[in-house]
């Protein structure tokens, strides 16, 4: 997909370093909204990586230093100061910017991304995506008046990440995105993975292949009110900037319709798959000893992981960052299918991610897993789709919200079932009406998105 973007002339291109400064001083400050300023008095800043308690990766260095009078400005927001005034139009070229890894030439950075297999760590990169899209909607919303209060821009959902070919860690890497949709108070931003076409034999006659796409949904805060907050408008110029903005339209469109109530019940057809989902399951749950044994119950797939949150894991606003938070559900969800298919998984798409709400320093995180279903039509490349559920804990209150669902898509890698003769997924059956549920929503979600796709 092209974004009209060139590496090697556009001045919005970040490399991104594999060496984060360190220093044993560090500002006392103690929150992320005040100055930290040096020992000696004078009014100079320290150097962004030793501002305290943010969250920091090769990326999100290079992003806060590469924008560092904006996020000074978003750390350090004027008292009392009066909301933006009038909304600009900005075009999306005005918001694209692009991140460079020189994996070919950095060791260092190289070894931070490297997986097992010698590809890039997915888990990584999806913290990086969602860093470079946060800045894309700072810059997208900034007004450049230094009299005005920010704005606090937060991830709403991931509607689709797709990985299209395998990405290495040894060739140099550039992720790229704008804005492509803009509503009241919600942005969208499409970001794409590229790695060079001479390595990886791309069927298209770009010099550069794309090897993984997604989309981003932002919403805007008023830093004072906490109240939704109206955002720049946004003036596609090229024929595939209009295309792109029709297209997130109507996925908005068809959004707000499901949150006002216009999904119907479950039709006779639905009805009938829900009937047969619950019957295998009752068949487990009732007479184990005659059940398939090609199937599994939904709740004989799950793993659980918990954690506390840390304040070095948190963003410029003071909330964890949701990078972290994917990352996180990836290695679960990941170790899930490996445990479910007895082979190495491979990545597919993260399918969709709600943040429904914020996840602070100090909260009890609680990321429960399981495979919701399987499709086995392609015996050469069967899927695994694994949920990921985090709760927000708070045992002395005995509550706990769900405050991020994640969905994932694996594969097997091609060379270790070729190594297991006989390897066949099972199927999975849940044992209650809301597991069932949950199986067919995620179903036809998947189809919907897909249709949008195409």
């Amino acid at each position: 997909m092209d974004l009209n973007f060139s590496p090697s002339i556009n001045n919005n291109t970040i490399p991104v370093n594999g060496t984060i400064p360190v220093s044993s001083t560090f500002a006392t400050a103690t929150t992320p909204f005040e100055n930290p300023l040096p020992s000696n008095g004078s009014g100079d800043r320290k150097h962004i990586a030793l501002w305290p308690g943010m969250y920091h990766s090769p990326v999100t260095t290079a992003l806060w230093e590469a924008r560092t009078k904006t996020f000074e400005r978003l750390l350090d927001p004027p008292r009392d100061a009066p909301p933006q005034s009038e909304l600009v139009t900005r075009t999306p070229s005005q918001s694209r910017t692009s991140i460079l890894y020189n994996f070919s030439s950095d060791f260092v950075l190289r070894e931070q991304y490297r997986d097992p297999w010698n590809d890039v760590r997915i888990g990584k990169l999806l913290e990086d995506l969602d860093a470079l899209a946060g800045t894309i909607s700072v810059k997208h919303c900034s007004d450049e008046d230094s009299t005005t209060r920010p704005l606090i821009l937060v991830t709403a959902s991931v509607d689709k990440i797709v990985l299209k070919k395998p990405i290495s860690v040894n060739i140099d890497l550039t992720i790229v995105g704008s804005v492509i949709w803009v509503g009241r108070s919600s942005i969208e931003i499409q970001l794409e993975v590229t790695q060079s076409k001479q390595v990886i034999d791309a069927e298209d006659g770009d010099s550069d292949s794309v090897v993984l796409t997604a989309n981003f949904i932002f919403v805007a805060r008023d830093s004072k009110t906490g109240k939704a907050a109206p955002v720049n408008r946004l003036s596609p110029e090229t024929a595939r900037e209009k295309l792109l903005f029709e297209q997130a339209e109507a996925r908005n469109s068809l959004k707000k319709r499901k949150r006002g109530g216009e999904k119907k019940d479950l039709e006779n057809g639905e009805e009938k798959k829900l009937k047969d989902l619950l019957a295998e399951g009752r068949i487990f749950c009732d007479m184990p000893a005659l059940a398939d044994r090609d199937s599994i119950l939904l709740r004989d797939t799950s793993l659980e992981n918990s954690l506390l949150c840390q304040p070095q894991q948190r963003n410029i606003h003071g909330r964890i960052f949701g990078g972290f938070l994917m990352n996180r559900a990836f290695e679960l969800a990941f170790s899930t299918a490996y445990a479910f298919a007895g082979l190495v998984p491979y990545f597919l798409e993260v399918d969709h991610v709600d943040f429904l709400r914020p996840v602070d320093v100090g909260d009890f995180l609680r990321l429960k897993s399981c495979v919701l279903y399987t499709e086995l039509h392609d015996p050469d490349q069967p899927l695994i789709n694994v949920e990921v559920v985090a709760h927000v804990t708070r045992p002395e209150l005995r509550s706990s919200e769900v405050s991020n669902t994640f969905h994932f898509s694996f594969t097997v890698r091609p060379e270790a079932k070729a190594m297991k003769s006989g390897f066949k997924l099972r199927n999975v059956v849940p044992a209650t009406e809301e597991e069932a549920r949950r199986i067919l929503e995620r179903i036809d979600a998947d189809n919907l998105n897909e249709f949008f796709r195409t």
